[in-house]
């Protein structure tokens, strides 16, 4: 009897041992639950047009808040608001440098940003990381078009589509979906490697197949390192510029390094590096003085980082 005992004791202690090689991870929020949220990052892109290089560069450096609006099983509401936007833009010899919180009644572009601030918008987020919608982003963008209307008409054409391509929902909903972890529904280990994939939504279409891999955690967090597959459908059509359609072969990739919360599943910190490369093919338009479709070499090049921290 006393050797059942000790082997009944054995086993449950061989498997309690086997348990704790397993997480489970997820996001877990409380309704009320406040955050702070940065994000600093910066985008070069590089096209060869008849032999001559242009380089666009964007820089952003945003910090954002969110609350936990809604919090019922598995689906969670977030609230973001704008609290604060610094974004440079330079191209074809123009530089725009807009800091939201500095009046600069020369550039159009900053007057807009400032009545972003504040004009909240909702994320619907599942608990393991899928992003459901993104609602009322446009409307802010909306408003903040009012800064245009004394601009020409072309001009508030030019203005609308940067501020959307930047901040449009479509911008926002495609890197917080490169920045969230999804998630297993089920509990991993160390070195256990899951994946998903997610669509290309700014200018380019395509997707980008993404991997995670834990390589650590502890009672408190975990530390991820993901990889990003990217590849753009060459036969999809997306405007370069007013008046001029293209189409894009172009493949990359994306490294990630997550420091996970576990107790709110949120990256703590998080580091991406993305480069692509490949061609656009500029489609035939006379009127742009393009007589015949035009090759167009590409190489894009991102760094960015984002820090978040509970702050309620």
């Amino acid at each position: 009897m006393k050797k059942l005992t000790g082997l009944v004791a054995l086993l449950c202690y061989a498997f309690s041992l086997s348990a704790q090689d397993y997480v489970e991870l997820n996001y877990k929020f409380k309704k009320g639950d406040a955050f702070a949220f940065e994000q600093q990052s910066r985008s070069e892109t590089y096209i060869t047009v008849n032999e001559v290089v242009q380089r666009t560069t964007r820089d952003y450096n945003n910090k954002m808040e969110f609350v936990i609006r809604e919090a019922t099983p598995g689906v969670f509401i977030l609230s973001f608001t704008y609290t604060d936007i610094k974004f440079n833009f330079n191209a074809k010899n123009q530089n725009i440098f807009v800091d939201a919180k500095v009046a600069n009644d020369a550039e159009p572009l900053q007057g807009a940003l400032k009545l972003m601030l504040n004009q909240p918008f909702t994320v619907e987020l599942q608990s393991t990381g899928f992003i459901n919608k993104v609602e009322d982003l446009d409307a802010a963008l909306d408003k903040a078009s009012a800064a245009f209307s004394k601009l020409k008409s072309d001009e508030q054409a030019a203005y609308k589509k940067l501020l959307k391509d930047q901040f449009g929902t479509d911008a926002f909903r495609s890197w917080l979906e490169q920045l969230l972890v999804v998630y297993p529904v089920h509990g991993i280990k160390n070195g256990t490697q899951w994946e998903e994939s997610v669509p290309l939504r700014t200018g380019l279409k395509g997707r980008i197949d993404l991997y995670w891999n834990l390589i650590h955690f502890d009672s408190q967090t975990a530390k991820i390192n993901g990889t990003g597959n990217i590849k753009t459908d060459k036969l999809e059509s997306f405007m370069v510029e007013e008046g001029i359609q293209a189409t894009a072969a172009i493949e990359g990739t994306q490294t990630s390094n997550y420091l996970i919360n576990r107790e709110s599943g949120l990256p703590s910190i998080c580091v991406q590096n993305t480069e692509m490369k490949g061609e656009y093919i500029y489609m035939a338009n006379r009127k742009k003085q393009l007589k015949k479709d035009l090759k167009v070499p590409v190489r894009i090049i991102t760094n960015a980082s984002y820090k978040i921290k509970q702050v309620k």
